[in-house]
């Protein structure tokens, strides 16, 4: 079976060295015998493949080396330290990950449940007044439609909830059922007209 590794050291007067296999494992002994005929002196860092046999003694050693790839650069000696990450890639990244977490809780609000239907703006004569006063009975120039909101919550008065009880199917806002919604919230004595 053969390996790829990289030379990891050489010493010229004694002609061995030893190689790093890519796979990961102890360093391999390598010989200039194993090498290539006609090889000149090999340099850290080179890139070879090779075959492991077994010394009487029980050591590993490289046999069978060939370069792994003609005319390509020197392999890198440390060929498994982790690469350094672009810090304008990992902003970008964190920028991504941020909107997309955004959008998941703008949708569910927060809560696990999808967002309640946008409420109807109030009127334009209830905007003016100041907030300390209470809603006014609706008008005949306020108009009302039933636009799928169904709790008192979603009301602006009291007016507005009678309209939505009387009209509206489906509205969830006489407890009691006894014809005045929203009793806790618009139509009690203080908000009531």
């Amino acid at each position: 079976m053969r390996f790829e590794g990289i030379l990891k050291s050489w010493n010229e007067d004694k002609g061995f060295g030893f190689l790093t296999p890519a796979q990961g494992g102890q360093d391999i002994f390598v010989h200039i015998s194993a090498l290539p005929k006609g090889t000149k002196m090999p340099t850290v860092g080179q890139a070879f493949t090779f075959e492991i046999e077994l010394k009487p003694e029980g050591k590993k050693r490289a046999v069978k080396v060939a370069f792994a790839v003609r005319g390509a650069p020197p392999a890198r000696l440390n060929a498994r330290a982790p690469r350094r990450r672009n810090p304008i890639t990992a902003v970008a990244g964190m920028l991504v990950v941020a909107v997309i977490a955004a959008l998941i809780y703008g949708k569910f609000n927060g809560r696990g449940h999808p967002a309640s239907p946008p409420t109807q703006q109030v009127p334009a004569t209830e905007h003016a007044q100041p907030a300390q006063t209470a809603p006014q009975p609706a008008t005949a120039h306020q108009s009302y439609r039933c636009d799928g909101r169904t709790h008192c919550s979603q009301m602006t008065s009291c007016a507005e909830a009678k309209f939505f009880l009387d009209n509206c199917p489906g509205v969830q806002m006489d407890g009691n059922g006894d014809g005045t919604p929203c009793e806790r919230q618009w139509c009690s004595s203080i908000f009531s007209p």
